[in-house]
Parts: C-alpha cells; sequence; structure tokens
C-alpha cells in the first residue's frame, strides 16, 4: 500500500468477516407473513377480519364434525346418543346415515349381490385411461384402452355378450371400409366409415346377436338401467360425455373453421343451437320429445339417450374452446405445414391440432369439470343421481330431518372426482411446456 493512501484510510482489514445470520424479521415465517399478511395497513386489515371469520366458522363446524355420530339406525337414535354424550344443547353431527345408505349413494338401487362388477368396472376403467393419460406406459396398453367400452358395459348392464360384440363389430366393419375408401378418395373414405357402421347396427346387429344368443346363450345377470343410480350414475354419464364428446367437438371445430360452405354452416347452425338452449331442457327433450321422433315400439335406453344428449351439448362448447386455440396459433405454422408439402389431414394432425389442443387445454378440462358437475341435473328427468338419492333417503321415516350431513358427502365425492381433473390438467400443462423435460 502507498504511503499517501495509509495517511488517508485510518483503518484496512486484512481479514474477511465471519458470516452472520441474516435479522429474523428476514427470514423464515416472519419474513412471509410480513410480506403476506402484513405489509401494508389495507392487508393487515383483511388479514385481521379474515383471521375473524375463520375463527367464528371453525368455531361453529368443528365441534359438528368433532361431536359426530357415526353408528345409529335412525336421526332419532342419533338425536338420543347425541343427548346423552354431549348434552341436548350440542351441534352434533349424524354421519350414521352414511354408514347406512352409502351404498345407495355410490350405487343406488343395484343388486348388492352383484356390487363386485361396478367396482371391477372402476377398476378397469381406471386401467385403461391410464395409458390415454399417460405417456410413458406402453403404447401396446391403447389397445385395451379401445376395448374398455365394450367390456365395461358387459359388466355394467350385463345380459348377453353378443350385443357389445356386435357393436365392436361394427366398428371394426367401419374400419375395413375406411381402408377400402382411401384407395378412392378421402371423402368416400370417411363416408364409408360412418355409413358402413350405421347400416350394420340398424339392420343386422340386432338380428345376428339375437341368433347367436339363441345358439350360445352366453352372458351374466341383466340389470335394468332405472337400477342404476348415484355415483355410479353420475360417473357413467360424465365419463362417457367426456369421451364422446372431444373427438366430436374438435370435429365441430375443424367443420367451423372449414371453407367448404355447407361444412361450415351445419358446424355454425349445431353449434350455436346446442349452446343457445341450456342443458336442462336438452334433458327433458331426451326423456319426452326424442320418443315421438322414433318408430312406433322403439325402446330407446333413457340413460343413453342422456348419454347423447349431454354428449352432444359438451361438443358444442368443446367446439369453441379449441376453435380458440385453432385462432391463436400464429399463421405461419399453417403456411410450414404447407411448405412441407403436407395434406390437410396430414397437417392438422401433426402439426396444427397438437399445438392448438395444447394452448386449449385450460378450456377443455373447465368443460369437463362443468360437464360432471352437470350430471346432477338428470334428477329432473326422473334418473336417480346422488342428489336425487338424498331427496329418497331424507323421505324415509328414519333419516327425514336429516340435511347437511348428505349434502357433505356428496360435495366431498364431487370435488375429489373435479379436482382430480384439475391437477391432471395442471400436471399436462407443465408437461408440455416447451423445454421440459
Amino acid at each position: 500500500m502507498s504511503d499517501t493512501h495509509a495517511q488517508t484510510v485510518a483503518y484496512v482489514r486484512e481479514t474477511m468477516l465471519e458470516q452472520k445470520e441474516p435479522p429474523i424479521t428476514e427470514t423464515g415465517a416472519i419474513k412471509w407473513l410480513r410480506e403476506n399478511l402484513f405489509s401494508g395497513a389495507t392487508n393487515i386489515i383483511l388479514t385481521v377480519v379474515s383471521i375473524f371469520v375463520i375463527v367464528w366458522g371453525l368455531g361453529h363446524i368443528l365441534p359438528w364434525f368433532l361431536n359426530s355420530i357415526w353408528d345409529a339406525g335412525s336421526l332419532t337414535e342419533c338425536r338420543e346418543i347425541r343427548n346423552e354424550l354431549y348434552g341436548s344443547d350440542a351441534s352434533s353431527a349424524c354421519f350414521a346415515v352414511i354408514s347406512a345408505r352409502w351404498h345407495q349413494l355410490l350405487f343406488g338401487f343395484y343388486p348388492q349381490e352383484l356390487y363386485w362388477r361396478p367396482v371391477l368396472a372402476f377398476v378397469l376403467l381406471l386401467s385403461a385411461l391410464a395409458p390415454v393419460l399417460f405417456n410413458n406406459l406402453p403404447r401396446k396398453l391403447l389397445t385395451w384402452s379401445m376395448l374398455a367400452p365394450f367390456v365395461l358395459y358387459f359388466l355394467l348392464w350385463g345380459g348377453t355378450i353378443w350385443g357389445p360384440l356386435m357393436v365392436l363389430a361394427g366398428f371394426v366393419l367401419g374400419s375395413v371400409a375406411f381402408r377400402f375408401g382411401e384407395q378412392v378418395n378421402a371423402i368416400i373414405a370417411v363416408l364409408a366409415a360412418i355409413l358402413v357402421p350405421v347400416l350394420f347396427w340398424l339392420f343386422l346387429a340386432g338380428p345376428i346377436a339375437g341368433a347367436l344368443s339363441e345358439l350360445l346363450p352366453i352372458g351374466i345377470t341383466k340389470v335394468e338401467s332405472k337400477d342404476m343410480g348415484g355415483f355410479m350414475l353420475a360417473t357413467i354419464i360424465g365419463v362417457s360425455g367426456i369421451t364422446l364428446s372431444l373427438p366430436l367437438g374438435i370435429v365441430l371445430a375443424l367443420g367451423r373453421q372449414s371453407d367448404m360452405f355447407l361444412i361450415n354452416k351445419m358446424s355454425v347452425a349445431f353449434i350455436e343451437t346446442i349452446r343457445g338452449v341450456p342443458l336442462i331442457v336438452w334433458l327433458f327433450t331426451a326423456s319426452l320429445l326424442l320418443n315421438y321422433f322414433l318408430p312406433r315400439g322403439t325402446n330407446f335406453d333413457l340413460m343413453l339417450r342422456v348419454i347423447i344428449m349431454v354428449t352432444l351439448f359438451a361438443s358444442a362448447y368443446i367446439a369453441e374452446v379449441v376453435r380458440g386455440g385453432l385462432a391463436a396459433l400464429p399463421k405461419g405454422q399453417y403456411e410450414a405445414a404447407d411448405a412441407l408439402g403436407l395434406d390437410y389431414w396430414k397437417s392438422m394432425r401433426l402439426i396444427v391440432l397438437p399445438q392448438a389442443l395444447k394452448i386449449s387445454i385450460p378450456g377443455i378440462v373447465n368443460t369437463f369439470i362443468g360437464l360432471f358437475k352437470d350430471t346432477t341435473l338428470v334428477v329432473f328427468i326422473g334418473l336417480l343421481d346422488p342428489i336425487g338419492l338424498s331427496n329418497t333417503i331424507r323421505a324415509t321415516t328414519e333419516w327425514n330431518g336429516i340435511y347437511w350431513e348428505l349434502f357433505v358427502f356428496i360435495g366431498l365425492m364431487f370435488f375429489i372426482f373435479c379436482f382430480s381433473m384439475g391437477r391432471y390438467s395442471l400436471f399436462l400443462e407443465k408437461k408440455l411446456q416447451r423445454g421440459h423435460r
């Protein structure tokens, strides 16, 4: 060090100071509280009011839960147990109604000795969805995903095995017709893939299934749709509507974007008509009016009619969500597909749709969640969903007067389903982010 610098600096430290802990107000929980709850006058007031509301709510709700009774045969017995244990003025939930009637809330009036069938069907449903939702599983499992709907139908409804097999045969014939039609023209291939299975199901499937049933009566106990209810009914309608509405919605979105006049106007008319009428009106249409347009003596199952209407209703909303994804895609993506020499279908399948669907994931999942919750509307046309069964349970002499306990259980079950869909949506969005490994 120079003499001049040594004369102007009073003290020069030759060793480093030891590292010290940061102030307690700048780390940990105290820092978080200061930054998030007490950062200003407005935030402090809102925090204090929120704490008061939370404490007040928990003070009323927690005793109701903590004093709950799970083993009783009726509401009257529940109250007697409460009076004996906690006093007549105590707040107590009578969850004994869930213990006594859980099977109805889950399965409706499905025969108890056959509960193994819907339970097995639910497990098989999860196994069929797994390879579709998670691409790290072997792709060979997708074959099971395509066959699962026919197996699940056979398990739930029972009867002869030849009915589901004839429906499957129609799809096989449609696939064969599409392959032959491709050699002529793409439009002819699509028309053949639609007309061949429809004609087979209308005129040949029934007689063939009947003849095979008489020749080889293979099947299990048949269960009518009117015996199904509860969350099993909500799951059947919800999963069917979600599965069928997504591809139909994509087709409608492409049709609305099409330059072909008839396809464009038909898609627009369908979407606007369906979206312009409440779902409950379409459900009443399926329940009451549809039979007037069917041939005399036709027995068209009510649950199937509801699934069709729910699918059409959801597909109109999915179409608009997907159309938003297509509109958000830069024009350069379409030009890039043209520059590669791809035809319309290849450009959509390989370049445009994957990106548009990624953009549309939040809207699509939001529509699916709304669709699953809207299955409760079927109570108005005579199907016993969880809400309808809760009314039936409360109408009995044993549980007349029970209220919140049933709806807490129903709300919890719907939350589990809808929260799971929301979390999968977040997982998928994160996985599809650019640069994600």
